[in-house]
């Protein structure tokens, strides 16, 4: 029998689609799998429900994240309280916005463990704004932020010199942490940081509060911009990173939503919504894939988006991740 090409060809067709059938189906790659965010909150002397809902309303359009909120009683006496335990390793990142600031509780000691393993075994935290003023009396956070809202005996400062070189300022000298009015700052980058590549060296945002003297134990801590204080005349750090155990911890002064705000012009900032998604990416341990937009601030020009999207369920406990 005389067996043409297109023989061959029909009959290796039936034969890979019977490989193919008993393949294993693909994994999802990273890029593909949502960031699983979790975000604390509950109390705070911020706005901590707008705080929420406008942070919802930053990152949850950009389809990468997963997003769920963790309410605290305001409390220790609050009714729940004895059953509040967020379970952080569900997660990839927690964005942390309590205050204990103006009587507010400390976390029950069995959720500031679960935190503790949760980011020493490699969990993410973005510390929000106000958060990083919270419980300066549980020493692993303090190692976790490296630097917060302190009294001046509490550890070193950090400022930066006119040659960008960090200068440690020994606890008891200076003053306690604070801040003058919020006024437009230029941003200026240090270093080569994965959440600034490609962003310009140095950017204008609107309306932050430049913190001085932030102090704290500083250890394993990478200053990544800083900004100039006009009533100390210093430069002062706007965002750094901590390595924690195996885990990844930013701060950053951005995000400061009060009382009196609706759609504050610093949420809105294209500069700061831009490294909010990034930092994120980075601290999930994740490849940066949020390109620098064309509307970046420049260093002369700030850009202001239009009013946040805010969620309709904004401030309520949100549902428990997908499995």
């Amino acid at each position: 029998m005389k067996l043409y090409p297109r023989f061959f060809v029909f009959v290796g067709l039936l034969v890979t689609t019977a490989l193919r059938a008993h393949e294993t189906p693909p994994v999802p790659s990273a890029a593909a799998t949502p960031i699983r965010v979790l975000i604390v909150d509950g109390f705070s002397n911020h706005n901590w429900p707008l705080n929420t809902a406008l942070i919802r309303g930053i990152i949850e359009p950009k389809k990468i994240f997963e997003v769920s909120v963790s309410t605290s009683p305001p409390q220790a006496d609050s009714p729940g309280w004895d059953t509040w335990r967020p379970k952080f390793s569900d997660y990839d990142v927690v964005i942390q916005t309590c205050n204990d600031i103006n009587g507010g509780p400390s976390w029950p000691r069995e959720v500031q463990v679960a935190f503790e393993e949760f980011v020493g075994q490699g969990g993410g935290v973005y510390v929000w704004h106000s958060g990083n003023n919270a419980f300066p009396a549980w020493a692993a956070y303090n190692d976790m932020i490296g630097l917060g809202w302190r009294k001046k005996d509490f550890g070193v400062a950090i400022s930066i010199d006119e040659k960008e070189q960090l200068v440690r300022i020994p606890a008891g000298e200076g003053r306690d942490t604070g801040h003058g009015s919020r006024v437009e700052t230029v941003v200026k980058r240090l270093g080569e940081h994965p959440i600034h590549a490609g962003l310009p060296r140095a950017w204008l945002t609107p309306d932050i509060e430049v913190y001085y003297y932030a102090r704290g134990p500083a250890k394993s801590l990478e200053v990544l911009s800083y900004g100039f204080d006009p009533r100390t005349q210093m430069n002062w750090p706007l965002e750094w990173t901590v390595a924690y155990g195996k885990g990844r911890v930013y701060t950053s002064t951005f995000g400061h939503v009060w009382k009196d705000d609706t759609q504050p012009a610093r949420m809105r900032c294209a500069g700061v919504q831009t490294v909010v998604v990034r930092a994120l990416e980075w601290l999930a341990h994740r490849q940066i894939t949020t390109p620098v937009p064309a509307d970046f601030p420049t260093a002369t020009a700030i850009s202001v988006r239009g009013e946040i999207a805010l969620p309709n369920h904004a401030g309520a406990t949100a549902r428990p991740p997908a499995p």
